[in-house]
């Protein structure tokens, strides 16, 4: 795959060799996005295979993808080790727990949220299933996308990307198939609400700043928050098509 740029073309208007480059770009985006969601939602065992088989790193380089992938080209990996660390940073609360989920890194408290949390204060930030969380919701239900990761929780950040992995492939679908209006228009709502996705997701960085806090021993899930902004931004930037 040959290094991409951000198109400002339509569809219709992509020569066989230009919609083939396309529709590469987007399964590849979607492959990412699906890996980010299984490492995210504790799929150790799909986390351990894709270190160990460099999809990361094989995957940014065929995407020329500006993101640091050395500390993810590993092959000593234990995968107990991996579940216990992921239970301990986003799974079980304790010490070194980090909320996986947008609600949790938010800054302003929800307009309207009534909270049974003995953690919560009402009228503090923070809140299990706040705004972020409605936010999500919706917009899985105006593209007919139903999560099966996250725990049912919409704005788990397993489900941020696998839900951003589901729009990639409906891309890499319609731009494999026959061209027309109806197609064109459809891709547009697609990209829209790729960008929409990608906005939710800015609360990456304080979510990678908690990660690297508390991940002090294994380091893996650390360099992934790391990764996983990084790409985030790469997407939004020159990933992602405009139109």
């Amino acid at each position: 795959m040959t290094e991409t740029t951000p198109h400002d073309t339509e569809a219709s208007e992509l020569d066989p060799d230009e919609q083939s480059e396309a529709v590469a770009v987007a399964r590849a985006r979607a492959e990412v996005y699906g890996l980010l969601a299984a490492v995210f939602d504790g799929d150790v065992e799909t986390l351990a295979a894709a270190i160990e088989d460099g999809a990361f790193v094989r995957l940014a380089d065929a995407l020329a993808a500006n993101v640091e992938t050395d500390a993810l080209d590993r092959t000593d990996l234990d995968c107990e080790g991996l579940r216990i660390g992921y239970d301990n940073l986003f799974a079980v609360p304790g010490p070194h727990y980090v909320p996986p989920f947008a609600s949790a890194h938010a800054d302003e408290p929800s307009e309207s949220f009534e909270s049974d949390s003995p953690y919560h204060e009402e009228g503090e930030a923070g809140e299990f299933l706040g705004d972020p969380a409605a936010a999500a919701a919706k917009a899985h239900a105006a593209t007919g996308f139903e999560p099966e990761r996250g725990d049912g929780v919409p704005d788990h950040l397993a489900v941020a990307f696998e839900f951003m992995g589901a729009l990639c492939d409906r891309e890499a679908e319609l731009l494999a198939g026959d061209q027309d209006g109806a197609t064109s228009e459809e891709l547009s709502a697609i990209r829209a609400s790729q960008r929409e996705a990608l906005d939710r997701l800015d609360w990456l960085e304080s979510f990678q700043e908690a990660v690297a806090r508390e991940d002090a021993v294994e380091g893996l899930f650390a360099e992934l928050a790391v990764f996983a902004p990084q790409f985030v931004a790469w997407d939004r930037n020159d990933g992602l098509v405009t139109n």
